[in-house]
């Protein structure tokens, strides 16, 4: 839409609110509303202006004025609200400039695209994220200075077989029994169910939805692939929606992704694959896995700056308690048809051009999806830029490799700490086309080593005083 058939688009549906949603740099969406009838073309064509120093990653006091840019071609009516509103999401500019912001993800999206059609492989970049979540019936949590806890709870979760329920029905998936049992089993049907019809009424195409591996409600809702700055807009309406839907039934989602001990946490497994001019450029009838020499050169991109690449698509310290061996998680820095115990899979359900990808393992759904497969996008466009030879297949269960052979196989890093490491060191490949800039690399770095490394690594953990107190 235009921003005219957006502002006709209101009047039809009686819109009441409108609401101007952009995302800092950490990921989580920011927003404020405005009556309808300040709503004008003058708002899409000069911005409205916000405070840039209160926002994470953003500005310091001292230059905190900014300006939003609705995007017309974003307009839906918000899935969240009871009032009429209309949801638009905006992009950042500088008001003295009026040039793109830098820190702004959704412009590093973009920046992206323009740069992959730039260097000729490829016109378009599709993306099919995997994002599993959790939800619970109720959380608590706290840290201060003389204590420190959490509790989850789940009228799923194993735990509760023999809490007083008054009756208690039982139909409790045991630890890592959770994927696809029919209901009572799985009493999370309906919920998804509304969350996808909510999805699919905001302009989401969904393809399935299921319960996931682990108990206590985790679950899976698959988006049909899209563009890149497209796909990174859906994920953040995806959370939304999946959050809010929850909160409608008083139950809480979570998109972190290891909160359970000893069951699986939660990934964003993450389909990609590269056109030109109608055509799959990682499809080749004659090649591994039907996968084209582009392909391998992508994927060898992939492995060859993945401990980079896991400081921005797996950027929290908790991400480091999922990508660990014994959960299906892909800490295995190797490729293979099929195989999921393989950083990079490439699925062979279907022999057809159409249905040609790859699938990168790594991502969980804590990252902020606009830097995640814009930062995917770069190493994949490096690897086939330098011919990157990707090596062999490793076409075998690589948690039960013998240990002489398991060495010779690289891992993701350990923690977020090792992984900024990395991308401080290898962070030439984001730079290209000025889609990562080097302050948009210095400012993710510090604000995750100060609010994230630092904040956890100075804090005495509960485990500790079962280890230690008796010293």
């Amino acid at each position: 839409m235009t921003a005219s058939e957006v502002i006709s688009f209101a009047k039809e549906k009686d819109i009441k609110i409108v609401d101007l949603k952009f995302v800092d740099l950490p990921g989580i969406w920011q927003h404020f509303s405005i009556p309808v009838g300040e709503m004008t073309e003058e708002l899409f064509e000069e911005g409205t202006g916000f405070d840039g120093s209160s926002i994470r990653g953003f500005q310091q006091i001292q230059e905190s004025d900014m300006l939003l840019f609705p995007d017309p071609s974003t307009a839906i009516i918000d899935p969240a609200c009871e009032i009429p509103t209309l949801s638009l999401i905006c992009n950042v500019k500088d008001p003295i400039t009026l040039e793109n912001y830098t820190r702004d993800v959704r412009y590093i999206a973009q920046k992206a695209e323009a740069y992959l059609k730039s260097t000729g492989i490829a016109d378009t970049s599709y993306w099919g994220p995997e994002a599993e979540f959790y939800i619970f019936n109720g959380i608590r949590y706290d840290q201060n200075q003389h204590s420190g806890y959490y509790f989850i709870d789940s009228n799923e979760g194993i735990w509760n077989s023999g809490r007083e329920e008054n009756p208690n029905l039982g139909y409790k998936p045991r630890w890592k029994e959770g994927y696809f049992p029919v209901p009572p089993t799985d009493s999370l049907q309906d919920i998804r169910s509304e969350m996808i019809l909510k999805m699919i009424e905001a302009g989401i195409d969904i393809e399935i939805h299921h319960h996931e591996v682990a108990t206590a409600g985790q679950a899976e809702i698959d988006m049909r692939f899209g563009a890149l700055t497209e796909m990174g807009d859906k994920t953040m309406l995806y959370k939304y929606i999946v959050k809010n839907i929850a909160r409608k039934y008083n139950m809480t989602a979570t998109f972190m992704p290891k909160p359970l001990f000893q069951d699986n946490g939660s990934g964003m497994h993450t389909h990609q694959s590269l056109w030109k001019n109608g055509k799959n450029v990682f499809f080749d009838q004659q090649g591994y896995a039907l996968l084209s020499e582009t392909a391998m050169y992508y994927i060898g991109g992939l492995l060859k700056h993945a401990d980079a690449l896991c400081a921005i698509i797996a950027p929290t310290t908790n991400s480091y308690k999922r990508l660990v061996p014994g959960y299906e998680a892909p800490v295995n820095l190797a490729y293979s048809q099929r195989n999921r115990s393989a950083c990079v899979r490439i699925p062979v359900y279907s022999k057809t051009e159409k249905s040609k990808r790859i699938e990168f393992r790594p991502p969980d759904p804590s990252c902020n999806p606009y830097l995640a497969y814009a930062a995917m996008l770069m190493a994949g466009i490096d690897g086939i830029q330098n011919r990157i030879d990707p090596g062999e297949p490793l076409d075998k269960d690589l948690y039960d490799l013998e240990p002489e052979e398991a060495a010779e196989i690289k891992s993701t890093p350990g923690s977020l700490e090792e992984a900024l490491d990395a991308l401080e060191v290898d962070h030439e490949f984001l730079l290209r086309g000025d889609v990562f800039t080097a302050d948009v690399i210095e400012t993710w770095i510090n604000y995750k080593r100060e609010h994230e490394v630092d904040a956890i690594r100075l804090r005495p953990h509960p485990y500790e005083f079962y280890l230690y107190y008796d010293i």
